[in-house]
C-alpha cells in the first residue's frame, strides 16, 4: 500500500486523483440531470416516480451509491488537502502580484464554491434522498405501491422557498466550478494538445452551461406552474 501512501500525500498525486474522481462525478452529473428530466415529461410523474423508485431498489443502484460516496468523499478530502497546501506554500507578497490579470475569480476561489456546493448538496440529500427513504407520510404514487417523488419535489421547492433560491445560488457556483474544473481535469492527466484542447475547452464550456441550466429549471418551472 506504500504507492497509495505515496500518491496520496504527494501533490501530482493528489491532482490526479482529483481529476479523476471529478470526471466521475461529472458523468454522475449527466446521468442524475437524465433521470431528472422526467420531471417535465406530462404524465402525472409517473416516469419520474418510477424511475426514483428504481434508483432506490436496484441492487446495482445500491453498490454505484458506495462508490458515488467514496468518490464525492475522496474529491472533497483531496480539494481540502491541495487548498490547504497551497495556502501554506504561496508567498506572502501573492497579493502584490496581481493574480486577477492572469485568473479568474472562481479558479482562484474553487475552495469557495466547492464549500458552497456540498453545503447545498446535504440539504438537497436531506430533502430528497433521506425524506423519500425514511419519512412515511410522503403519499403513495398512484396506482402503484412506492412513495410519490414527483409530489415530494414539488412540495419542497415551493414550500421551502428558501432552498429553491439556493438550489438557483449553487447552480451558477457549480457552473463556474465545472468551466474551470472540466478542462483542468484533462490538463492534469497529460490530455493537452494543441489541436485537441480547444474542442475540449468548448466542451468543457458548453457542460458547464447545460448541466446547471438543465436543473435551474425543474425549480423555476414549478414555481412558474404554481403561482402562475
Amino acid at each position: 500500500m506504500n504507492w497509495l501512501t505515496k500518491t496520496l500525500t504527494s501533490s501530482l498525486g493528489q491532482k490526479i486523483i482529483m481529476s479523476l474522481t471529478g470526471l466521475f462525478l461529472i458523468s454522475f452529473l449527466m446521468v442524475h440531470l437524465t433521470g431528472n428530466l422526467l420531471l417535465f415529461k406530462e404524465d402525472g410523474g409517473a416516469a419520474f416516480n418510477a424511475y426514483a423508485h428504481f434508483m432506490s431498489t436496484a441492487l446495482i443502484i445500491r453498490a454505484t451509491e458506495i462508490i458515488l460516496v467514496l468518490g464525492f468523499a475522496l474529491h472533497i478530502y483531496i480539494a481540502w488537502q491541495l487548498t490547504r497546501h497551497n495556502q501554506q506554500t504561496r508567498p506572502q507578497n501573492y497579493a502584490y502580484n496581481r493574480p486577477d490579470a492572469n485568473s479568474s475569480w472562481f479558479s482562484r476561489n474553487m475552495g469557495v464554491a466547492g464549500s458552497i456546493i456540498l453545503i447545498f448538496l446535504v440539504i438537497h440529500l436531506y430533502n430528497f434522498w433521506f425524506q423519500y427513504k425514511f419519512h412515511t407520510e410522503i403519499p403513495l404514487a398512484a396506482g402503484t405501491n412506492y412513495k410519490d417523488m414527483y409530489w415530494l419535489v414539488h412540495v419542497v421547492f415551493i414550500q421551502e422557498w428558501w432552498f429553491s433560491i439556493l438550489y438557483l445560488i449553487a447552480m451558477v457556483f457549480l457552473g463556474f466550478h465545472l468551466v474551470h474544473g472540466f478542462e483542468s481535469a484533462f490538463q492534469t492527466l497529460g490530455i493537452r494538445h494543441k489541436k485537441y484542447t480547444p474542442f475540449i475547452q468548448k466542451l468543457g464550456l458548453l457542460f458547464a452551461i447545460v448541466v446547471p441550466i438543465g436543473f435551474a429549471t425543474m425549480p423555476i418551472s414549478i414555481f412558474i406552474n404554481h403561482f402562475f
